[in-house]
């Protein structure tokens, strides 16, 4: 029995973990879905695909998760919301359970037939990729939100001087 979790994961967090924790508790294995894999250098979607596979596998593997019990597949949007549940379905092993906190993912889901169980939020005022941002770029305590691996893979790919320097105003926007 396999359940499919759908997430931008930028970056991942100790809440994202909370999640994966308790999808595993219902399924046999879980599809980390990681979702507009497309994205990256801004503000909102810092990191690219590979660099978030690369924080998911380690997070999972810190966090006792073996390798056996998931999949992490990278998700590209498409242009056309009315087709994005059959390329998720494309793209990623069988599946009978949606876990997402996402209103847009729920619908086209329940739209395509399908049940979508929402799961609980852990600690979401401080346990959110918005969050971790923010404190990266305001040089506040962000590393007690994310596992100790995903803090390795920021510093690895320099992912705080892209954050940065991506925040930075040119001299024609500042005018």
């Amino acid at each position: 029995m396999r359940g499919l979790l759908v997430g931008r994961m930028q970056p991942v967090h100790n809440g994202h973990l909370q999640v994966i924790k308790s999808i595993l508790e219902e399924v046999d294995e879980v599809i980390i879905g990681i979702g507009s894999a497309q994205l990256s250098h801004t503000l909102k979607d810092p990191f690219t695909a590979g660099e978030r596979v690369m924080m998911l596998t380690k997070a999972l593997s810190e966090n006792g998760i073996h390798a056996s019990k998931y999949y992490i597949i990278p998700i590209q949007d498409v242009a056309c919301n009315s087709i994005w549940v059959a390329h998720v379905k494309m793209l990623t092993p069988p599946f009978k359970y949606i876990y997402s906190g996402n209103p847009l993912v729920q619908r086209l889901f329940i739209e395509a037939g399908n049940k979508v169980t929402e799961p609980p939020l852990f600690n979401r005022e401080i346990y959110s990729g918005t969050e971790v941002r923010r404190r990266i770029l305001k040089d506040e305590d962000w590393k007690s939100l994310v596992p100790k691996s995903v803090v390795n893979v920021i510093k690895e790919v320099d992912g705080i001087s892209r954050m940065k320097d991506l925040s930075k105003k040119e001299v024609s926007e500042l005018i």
